[in-house]
């Protein structure tokens, strides 16, 4: 019996401490959201980078380089992936919109 009080109070606690907010956070999220926000052309190509290129390695942040050091890398990894242009340009779209 007084396993199943600890248990039920453990649980309880834990769903009250999951609905709380901080509201001195939200707004920096809220703005951080907005933009990053993907339109669906952009978001065809994130997904198209996380699925094609995770294949075969970790994902890198497109933040990590620069546009002129994308550009090398993804004509390289366009072979290997074996991506048509359309998709390529897709994945190229998505990574310049995060910088």
């Amino acid at each position: 019996m007084k396993s199943k009080i600890l248990t039920l109070a453990a649980l309880a606690l834990f769903v009250a401490s999951c609905g709380t907010k901080k509201a001195s956070a939200t707004p920096a999220v809220t703005e951080t959201a907005k933009a990053k926000e993907l339109t669906p052309e952009l978001a065809a190509g994130k997904s198209l980078y996380e699925n094609s290129c995770a294949k075969c390695h970790k994902l890198y942040e497109p933040t990590k380089f620069t546009k002129e050091e994308w550009q090398p890398i993804l004509v390289r990894m366009q072979k290997k992936a074996k991506l048509d242009d359309t998709n390529m340009a897709s994945i190229t779209s998505y990574i310049h919109s995060q910088l």
